[in-house]
Formats: structure tokens, sequence, C-alpha cells
């Protein structure tokens, strides 16, 4: 006999399936759909460089520090603790999504990053594909929202690799409120890309980043993100777009710095 937490796992790996029929017509824009921030930073490799887009104090610190100041990143950086697959499998249908070079790779490949390098993303990307061929009623967001050190030859990279992952899977871009769970499913897409470069308007299955616009409250008080929340979930409503809350709380650097050996976990999570 399964387990109530086996029968929860697969609840949660279908819950689009098992939506009732009422909201098959129902506009994406309209539910609430569980993302993740910083989706890839369960794995950060602590022995990689340092991401182009961290600042000189940062580049300087582990220029002095090396790996000591590393494992010290890793533990502010990595926001995830399961891998797509087990993301998707609790439910997490939104992915945030940070793409970069790497300074000096001879293999010249695309990398999830923040801080420090993830995994390759052509990895990530067929990890999730293979879910979604097994659960052909799910549909997620891959949202592009950060590009570090790419040039356009780069972003034509990326563009071919979605191509060769998901071809039909992935839905052209159209008016958002148009999107409904029945219409992907007869039309048998179940990815939407949002790409937060002019990239976007040279190609159909590419979402333009505006229509998935995240604001950001920057604090580290509960009581101040949840009234940001409110405010910009009733102004983004009438924008008619997909829209993210960002239900997160973000360190400053005195507070990294007062809590640096402990991580995020231990002194930004459990407020």
């Amino acid at each position: 006999m399964a387990s109530s937490q086996g029968k929860n796992e697969l609840l949660f790996a279908d819950w689009m399936a098992a939506l009732p029929g009422s909201l098959h017509s129902t506009p994406l824009t309209n539910l609430a759909i569980p993302g993740s921030h910083d989706s890839f930073s369960f794995y950060i490799d602590e022995a990689s460089p340092v991401g182009p887009e961290q600042p000189e104090t940062v580049q300087n610190f582990v220029s002095v520090f090396g790996t000591v100041a590393k494992k010290l990143m890793r533990k502010w950086l990595a926001t995830q603790t399961m891998n797509f697959t087990s993301q998707l499998g609790a439910g997490i249908r939104y992915f945030d999504l940070r793409i970069s070079t790497k300074p000096r790779d001879p293999d010249n490949e695309l990398y999830f990053a923040h801080g420090l390098f993830s995994a390759k993303v052509k990895e990530g990307l067929e990890e999730i594909n293979a879910f979604l061929a097994e659960h052909p009623k799910e549909v997620v967001f891959l949202d592009f929202n950060h590009f570090y050190g790419m040039q356009k030859c780069h972003h034509e990279k990326l563009v071919q690799m979605l191509k060769d992952t998901y071809g039909n899977k992935m839905c052209p871009a159209i008016f958002a409120h148009e999107v409904t769970l029945q219409y992907l499913w007869e039309k048998e897409h179940q990815v939407l890309v949002f790409y937060h470069s002019p990239v976007a308007v040279e190609v159909a299955f590419l979402w333009p980043g505006q229509m998935m616009p995240a604001p950001w409250a920057n604090t580290t008080d509960p009581e101040k993100l949840i009234q940001f929340l409110q405010a910009s979930i009733t102004e983004r409503r009438k924008k008619g777009s997909f829209f993210i809350s960002q239900v997160v709380l973000t360190p400053k650097a005195s507070t990294v710095v007062k809590g640096v050996a402990s991580g995020l976990r231990e002194t930004i999570t459990e407020r």
C-alpha cells in the first residue's frame, strides 16, 4: 500500500492534470502557480570561478581567501535544496533561470549562475523535458531573466538548445489571456519560455520579458515584504500579463557580514 506521503507526491507531480474541469478554460494568468527562486542553485560548484556579475569586492575576497570564501558564498547563494526533477515532483512549475558563459571555458558552454556557477544549461533543460514526457498535462514556465557574459552567438546557441530540447512543446507568444490548460493540451504545448532580452522579438516561441514582470521588495523585513506583495498584486492584475510574486527576503551586506558563517537558511529563511 502506498504511504500518504507517496500519494501526496503523485498528486503534486500531476496537479495541473488533476484540476477540476471548471479551471481548464481559465486563463493561467488567473491561477497561482508555484515557482522557485534561483531554481538551479541546488547545485553550485565551489570549484568554479566567481560569476562575471559579481562586484570587484567579491572577486577580491575570493582571490584572497580562495576555497574558504567560496564555501561561505555557497551558504548565501544556494536558495534551493532540490534538483529540477524533485522540484517538479513537488509541484513547482515556474523556474527562475540565470545564464552565463564561463571565463576561459574551452567548450564555450552555457551555465546556470548565481555568484558561482551551477550546472550546464543543456543538462537542466533535458532534466525538465524528461519530466514533461512522463507528465503530458503538466506545463512549465521557464523564465530566462538574467544573462551574463553573453554575446549574440551565445543567445543563438541557447535558442537552438531550446528548439532541440522542447521542439513543438513550446507555446508561441500569444495574448496572455488566451493561454489556458485546455488550449495548451489541445496544441500539445507544455513549455512557455520568457526571455528578458531583445532577442525575444526575433523568435516566435520566446515570450518577451515584460510579459513576466517580477517586482522585487529588496527587504529583510517580513512585514514590508507582505505589504509590497499585496500592493504589487493589485497593480499587476490590471496589466493582463503573467507576473511574479517574489516571496523572498533579501539579505543586505550588513546581514551577510553579521552572519557570514551561518548562511541564508539560518539568518533569513526562519523569518
